[in-house]
């Protein structure tokens, strides 16, 4: 019997990886390992292309302007490829600088606008104040059944959605996605941005689980029914994220 394993191409880790965001690949290693799936993990950097069909998996981490920067061309040209891949069915993460870059552009503070992939229907203004602290949302990724995903933001970008796209989840304490909307993320199918970090999937097993699945979809279809893992440490990791994000609190709390 052949083994499942899921591919999983981690976009720039030598320049996006600035908030502990390889700590998200590490999670989804050791849950796939405990449950007998193998973790083929292959970096794309610079110049290298984007073989649509080849990854079950795609993460872009997150940085700071400057790493945005360095990047987002050679992102932009791997556009076509990378939208080639989650149309055949491959999911998408991207956290913070690299959830800006997967809309139509982010424009920095002195107004130079760097060119994104267009693959989530945003764009990215900074604004003057720095968005930062614990973040909690309400997440509705299975209809009719809401789970909390709690984070850390650190963000000038103030994300617009396009009318209509669909979010990530509802912030209950923090600013998501503009400080205004009561919105945080983007989701489109498979493919997924955020603000939080920190990193984001030690504190969200489910959420973790969430995105392995889709990923095995590539290659079965439909996302399988993954074996529970005895989650107590994980539960309690998101608690303690929660329970800071409720305290520090915010407009939609």
């Amino acid at each position: 019997m052949t083994k499942l394993a899921v591919v999983v191409g981690h976009l720039y880790p030598d320049y996006l990886n600035i908030y502990a965001d390889r700590g998200n690949m590490a999670v989804l290693e050791r849950r796939a390992a405990w449950r007998g799936i193998a973790f083929d993990y292959r970096a794309v950097g610079m110049g290298e292309p984007i073989v649509p069909g080849e990854h079950d998996l795609l993460y872009i981490g997150g940085g700071q302007d400057r790493e945005q920067a360095l990047v987002a061309a050679d992102l932009a040209g791997k556009g076509e490829a990378l939208g080639e891949a989650a149309a055949g069915g491959a999911a998408v993460l991207a956290v913070c600088g690299g959830y800006q870059l997967l809309g139509r552009f982010y424009r920095d503070r002195g107004g130079t606008e760097l060119p994104g992939v267009g693959l989530l229907p945003l764009h990215t203004i900074a604004g003057e104040r720095r968005m930062i602290g614990d973040v909690l949302l309400e997440c509705e990724l299975v209809p009719g059944r809401p789970r909390p995903l709690a984070g850390f933001e650190n963000h000038a970008g103030r994300t617009i959605l396009d009318d209509g796209a669909q979010p990530l989840g509802r912030v209950v304490a923090g600013f998501g996605n503009d400080g205004e909307s009561g919105s945080e993320g983007c989701r489109a199918g498979r493919v997924v941005g955020t603000y939080l970090h920190g990193p984001l999937l030690p504190r969200n097993a489910w959420f973790a689980d969430w995105i392995l699945g889709q990923a095995l979809a590539h290659r079965l279809g439909e996302p399988p029914e993954l074996e529970p893992l005895g989650d107590a440490l994980e539960d309690a990791a998101q608690d303690v994220s929660a329970d800071r994000a409720r305290a520090r609190g915010g407009r939609y709390s």
